[in-house]
């Protein structure tokens, strides 16, 4: 399987409007952060984690060509409001599977009521987004286009946020703790994706680097990739201060997971 990084910032994207802070202005790649998103592959089959503004920007980067499923963990703008962009895969291929949390689905399809309400009906000529809707509970077993995922929840603001488990690979998207039973669920994997912020100061609704650190050797973890960094951590500053085994992640950074 392999797991490819789309988007590795937080909601204002890297550079930020108006800033000229030194990873703002920075030429290198990896301190450029469009918002975050990954993808998975395997099989020949491609299944997107959320759908980030740039999320058009990101598959032409990286040369995606079709997507099978869709895996949303919230409905924050920065991890879905490039959902339109979806439109020209089911045009293709007819409808897209989307997989949200139940408690997410009446505030998705209320928001998005174009592509959910079948009442709506794109004039003639044009098209929207098809999407076949499913949902999920923390805990289910979910089979998403031939990948096997286990939903977790995390608390997230006044939300939750879901990370998931496939196999030995753990991803934490948006979260500023680790319950229990979340714990719990992820031990085991070899790999994992958590979000960290940034170096010092804590966050109500995300890890920073030390909480997120603490969070991957609590677990045991073999290899992590930090993401959903802000512009105050410079890449190569952040690696050099980094444990053995742990790495921020870039845009189009691509790992194999055996």
């Amino acid at each position: 399987m392999r797991l490819r990084f789309l988007g590795t910032g937080t909601s204002f994207g890297i550079p930020v409007i108006g800033c000229d802070c030194a990873v703002c202005t920075s030429n290198d790649p990896k301190n450029q952060r469009q918002r975050h998103g990954l993808a998975l592959e395997s099989d020949g089959n491609v299944l997107l984690v959320d759908t980030p503004p740039e999320l058009r920007m990101q598959l032409l980067r990286e040369g995606i060509s079709h997507v099978d499923a869709v895996f949303i963990s919230h409905l924050h703008a920065d991890h879905l409001h490039g959902l339109d962009d979806l439109r020209i895969f089911s045009v293709r291929g007819g409808p897209l599977p989307l997989f949200v949390a139940e408690e997410h689905v009446e505030e998705l399809t209320t928001r998005f009521r174009y592509i959910f309400d079948e009442s709506v009906q794109p004039p003639p000529g044009t098209s929207a987004p098809d999407i076949d809707l499913s949902s999920f509970k923390a805990g289910d077993e979910v089979s998403i286009a031939g990948f096997a995922l286990q939903p977790i929840a995390f608390p997230h603001g006044n939300v939750r946020s879901y990370g998931f488990r496939m196999g030995k690979l753990g991803v934490i998207v948006d979260a500023a703790s680790l319950p229990a039973e979340a714990y719990e669920r992820l031990l085991g994997v070899e790999v994992l994706v958590i979000n960290a912020l940034w170096r010092g100061k804590g966050h109500p609704t995300h890890f920073n680097v030390e909480r997120a650190v603490e969070a991957i050797q609590s677990l045991g973890v073999r290899r992590a990739y930090l993401t959903h960094l802000t512009h105050r951590v410079e890449y190569h500053d952040l690696l050099s201060g980094l444990p053995d085994g742990i790495e921020p992640a870039y845009d189009g950074l691509v790992v194999d997971i055996d």
